[in-house]
């Protein structure tokens, strides 16, 4: 073990390698050499641990800062391969495929992104996570979105557009309550905070959508022969009813009551087995197998064979993998002093309240891509920014917000992030091709920005009342107030 005594902070040019490893890496190998993002990351790693040491950390240190990222997130690990199961035994209990099947006699192609939007914000809210809307109402429009004829890139950001609407505003969610805490601000006070930027956003892009829908039947994309196609090999392979669907049920009881995402995913998961072998003729056999493995079958629609082809845990092993690279990644650089040196400059640069929430919002961003973490990519800004807030008598609940407006939308956007893996895997799109629809994911951080500059929805702390003050007269006394400071 090395000296501690020699151990720092590793200088710009130093903290800049590990990044410029993942970039080159990145775009060297997934693009060019047509790899997974699995070995550019482990590259990544090496390069971020050799310089580490250079600059005097230990094995000791470096490995704690891995094993200690891919720590917190073992329980959303245990999620992936929940929804797995979850996915396989739906699509064998013909859950999924009634959601399909109903969904294509119900859904016109000119409404289905603006209904589906708004479906996958409901599940969001409701179930207090992006992953478990995506991962069963977001699959099933996937495949309403075949029968209609809407492209599948488009669909997916219509999915993660309502999805993480949903995630960010419900009380539920691991994201919103690391924001708030990371703030050091109420959860209540964080969702309402986030109305200002994230309701207008939502409807901007519900517009989007529906123009979008409407140039699509005018485009003659709609072939209502696909969609019968669907419907009768869905008809052919399962017995489809209303009552099929109850395991979506199960999982809004168990939002409703709170129950925690896994007992709650398991549960729906051993409904739909059950559901199987009842209504379907599974075996005992078939269905521990389709947990494993997911569910196969060889309809003879190619489109339909698709759809019902996915699921189980091994599914998501891809992913989960992933995930454990890039949060080692972004774990060593967070405990060795990299994203300090990196992203500590960006304070001393703010002169303004809008280019304050430019900054955090972009810091959020840019954690998202080298840090490959959501949560770190929520804490660290919140970390850094958080002085200056108060200095300029912000409220920490503006804070929160701003964190979430960037960090947590922007997730899904990058490829080795662990919400992107997760979301393109579930999908079955890449993330370069849903991110220019994902309108609710790029609109926000923007509209945040805009509205900031322009002296709207800014949020101020409130005083304690002296001398029976308003808030406009606190304002103006904190300004004094700093003024007075900075003179001095």
């Amino acid at each position: 073990m090395m000296d501690s005594k020699k151990t720092r902070i590793p200088k710009m040019w130093e903290a800049s390698i590990p990044i410029l490893v993942l970039l080159v890496s990145m775009v060297v190998g997934t693009v060019y050499m047509n790899l997974e993002p699995h070995v550019p990351l482990i590259i990544s790693c090496v390069a971020t641990a050799i310089v580490a040491f250079w600059c005097g950390n230990s094995w000791e240190c470096i490995i704690i800062g891995a094993l200690d990222s891919i720590r917190s997130a073992v329980e959303a690990l245990l999620i992936i391969m929940c929804v797995g199961m979850l996915i396989g035994s739906w699509v064998w209990a013909g859950t999924m495929p009634a959601m399909v099947y109903y969904g294509l006699d119900m859904i016109s192609p000119g409404a289905f992104l603006v209904v589906g939007a708004v479906l996958c914000a409901i599940v969001g809210v409701a179930t207090g996570s992006s992953w478990t809307a995506s991962g069963t109402v977001g699959v099933a429009l996937m495949g309403v979105a075949m029968g209609l004829g809407v492209p599948a890139p488009i669909a997916a950001g219509m999915v993660i557009s309502g999805a993480y609407l949903g995630d960010k505003l419900s009380p539920l969610s691991d994201s919103t309550n690391v924001a708030a805490a990371a703030a050091g601000t109420p959860l209540y006070e964080h969702v309402s905070a986030m109305m200002t930027t994230t309701i207008p956003s939502f409807v901007i892009s519900l517009i989007i959508y529906g123009i979008v829908g409407l140039i699509i039947i005018d485009t003659d994309g709609y072939d209502a022969a696909l969609a019968v196609g669907i419907q009768e090999t869905i008809l052919k392979n399962f017995y489809i009813a209303p009552w099929i669907m109850l395991p979506v049920l199960v999982v809004i009881f168990g939002a409703i009551k709170r129950i925690p995402a896994i007992p709650s995913l398991l549960l729906a998961a051993f409904i739909g087995c059950v559901i199987a072998i009842i209504a379907q003729g599974a075996t005992l056999q078939e269905m521990l197998a389709a947990l494993q493995y997911g569910y196969e079958a060889d309809t003879g629609n190619e489109i339909a064979d698709k759809l019902l082809n996915r699921g189980g845990i091994d599914s998501m092993m891809w992913t989960i993998s992933l995930i454990m690279f890039a949060l080692a990644y972004g774990g060593m650089l967070e405990k060795c002093g990299f994203v300090e040196t990196l992203m500590g400059g960006i304070v001393k640069r703010v002169n303004s309240t809008g280019g304050l929430v430019m900054a955090t919002i972009i810091t959020g961003i840019i954690c998202d891509i080298i840090l490959t973490d959501q949560y770190l990519a929520i804490m660290i800004p919140s970390r850094l920014f958080r002085e200056e807030y108060d200095k300029r008598g912000l409220s920490r609940s503006f804070l929160s917000r701003t964190t979430e407006d960037g960090a947590t939308l922007w997730s899904p956007m990058i490829p080795w992030n662990g919400c992107g893996a997760y979301q393109s895997a579930t999908l079955g799109v890449s993330n370069w091709a849903f991110m220019p629809f994902s309108f609710m994911n790029l609109i926000n951080p923007l509209l945040a920005i805009v509205i900031t500059y322009l002296g709207l929805g800014i949020k101020y702390k409130e005083y304690d009342g002296k001398q029976g003050r308003s808030l406009k007269e606190a304002k103006k006394s904190k300004k004094e107030e700093l003024l007075r400071t900075m003179k001095k």
